[in-house]
């Protein structure tokens, strides 16, 4: 078993930390063994002297380390402890701006080079329906039909229907955000939220600034916008470098920042919270707005690990998208939007592409959205993710050549997998293709090709013994590109 080398716990260290470090080292010894039962969270709490959420804290510590895996309504295991993997490198920042060009990103990774996709590690939109609760948004979407039919002949309000304003504005409090309803703007998705606050602050040609590597839906929204881009380099675990955006801010004429301070995509990063608040500071001292895409925010389970770089917003230079699709139910696109100082802005832009929003399913989504059991969904669907993410990065290791770096999320649906220098993730994409076998090549999360020997795993579909019989042979396929002919790949 591989030692993990904890450090002795700070005295200066959270009380949690504390608590978890301590049965970090118990575990790394083997006192508590592989699949073993942790003590409840409840005996922790009355043996340390500490309350339950303190208790809980530590073990969501041991969950994010990779150590412990809360089974429902079984309590914490010991999760088999994994041998050192390798971080993604992290670039340097660039010179200067350049245009998006490139045939559409969201194409090219829906595409299947003429064959059938068997296994899909492709695009992030879930698409398993055992991670979501089917029959509660069922129910949800039937009443709502039945409640509010008239709304189904005739306009909506093109702002949002106030009961999901409202309710998209008690939500934000766990975001650490205290938003009025009348002030949310809803929209169709969260990249129509985005794409509205991008043509509400800059004009084509401006420059945008934005994370690297970064979601290739904003890539593709900026490219149809005429937009330039300044790609700032990220930590796969701390997210968006401060000091390379005070350069680019510094030097280039940015007029926004597009960024997912937490969960980012593909990286799976969250910038810590002294680190958000440093970010706002930065942004009003250049008068640049912030364009924060919160979708991924409600994976995590705790508010103060889930708190938006909004919540440190005095002034409204923050504009912060969000949406429930990535959480909640796939089939229901709506997104929302409050965007501070420009809300007025946004919301004309808003009527006056004239798309209005189905208020049927608002009604729905606002009823899923204040029931009491949404915790526990996401808690649930953490969970899940979270032991789906740790077994695909064993698998990575295992199987893909020596070299291979991957990031380590806390939560998301993504890997960002860094190959040796040399291999080409486009041709690896050709080969797999062929087998059946998707995924997205790095080449698409960039304006440039910096990415061209990395690749983004999704596992948001299924996860069976097919995807995983998948994901070795991508591996093996991946070995075999730095091969001499008829060498043989190692095992």
């Amino acid at each position: 078993m591989n030692s993990l080398n904890f450090s002795p716990p700070s005295p200066n260290a959270p009380r949690y930390v504390q608590m978890a470090m301590r049965m970090a080292e118990l575990i790394e010894s083997g006192a508590f063994q592989w699949g073993q039962r942790l003590p409840s969270v409840r005996d922790t709490a009355a043996q340390e002297g500490v309350s339950i959420s303190t208790a809980m804290q530590a073990f969501r510590w041991l969950e994010d380390k990779g150590l412990a895996q809360a089974k429902p309504k079984a309590g914490y295991f010991v999760s088999k402890l994994r041998k050192r993997i390798d971080l993604p490198t992290v670039g340097q920042p660039p010179a200067h701006s350049v245009p998006v060009h490139r045939q559409s990103r969201t194409d090219v990774i829906r595409w299947d080079g003429g064959q059938t996709i068997q296994v899909n590690l492709g695009g992030t939109c879930p698409r398993d329906s055992m991670l979501f609760d089917e029959d509660r948004v069922r129910v949800a979407v039937s009443r709502a039909t039945r409640v509010h039919r008239r709304s189904l002949v005739s306009y909506t309000n093109e702002a949002g229907t106030p009961a999901l304003q409202n309710a998209v504005a008690q939500r934000a409090l766990h975001l650490g955000c205290s938003l009025r309803g009348e002030d949310v703007v809803i929209t169709s998705s969260c990249i129509h939220a985005v794409s509205l606050c991008l043509m509400a602050v800059t004009r084509p040609g401006d420059v945008v600034a934005l994370e690297s590597p970064t979601f290739f839906g904003f890539l593709d929204l900026l490219e149809a916008l005429n937009l330039r881009v300044v790609e700032i380099p990220s930590h796969p675990r701390t997210g968006l470098s401060l000091p390379a955006l005070q350069l680019a801010l510094d030097t280039q004429p940015i007029k926004a920042v597009l960024a997912v301070p937490t969960l980012s995509n593909p990286l799976g990063a969250i910038m810590p919270l002294s680190e958000k608040k440093a970010l706002v500071k930065l942004l009003a001292a250049h008068q640049i707005p912030l364009i924060e895409d919160v979708v991924f925010n409600d994976l995590l389970a705790s508010d103060e690990r889930r708190k938006a770089v909004k919540a440190f917003d005095r002034d409204g230079s923050v504009m912060v998208c969000g949406s429930f699709s990535k959480t909640l139910a796939p089939g229901i696109r709506l997104g929302w939007v409050e965007a501070g100082r420009w809300k007025d802005q946004v919301a004309a832009l808003q009527r006056v592409q004239g798309a209005a929003t189905n208020e049927v399913l608002e009604h729905a989504l606002a009823d899923l959205l204040t029931q009491t059991a949404y915790e526990s969904q996401m808690r649930r669907l953490s969970a899940t993710m979270k032991s789906r993410l740790h077994e695909a990065r064993q698998l990575v290791s295992s199987h893909f050549p020596k070299g291979t770096r991957v990031s380590d999320p806390a939560a998301g649906y993504t890997l960002w997998v860094e190959l040796p220098q040399g291999l080409d993730s486009m041709h690896l994409f050709e080969l797999s293709a062929k087998e059946g076998i998707a995924f997205g090549p790095g080449r698409l999360f960039s304006a440039t090709d910096r990415y061209a020997h990395c690749l983004r795993l999704s596992f948001s579909g299924a996860w069976g013994e097919a995807e995983k019989t998948g994901l070795r042979r991508l591996g093996h396929l991946a070995q075999s590109l730095q091969l001499p002919p008829g060498a043989a790949l190692r095992p």
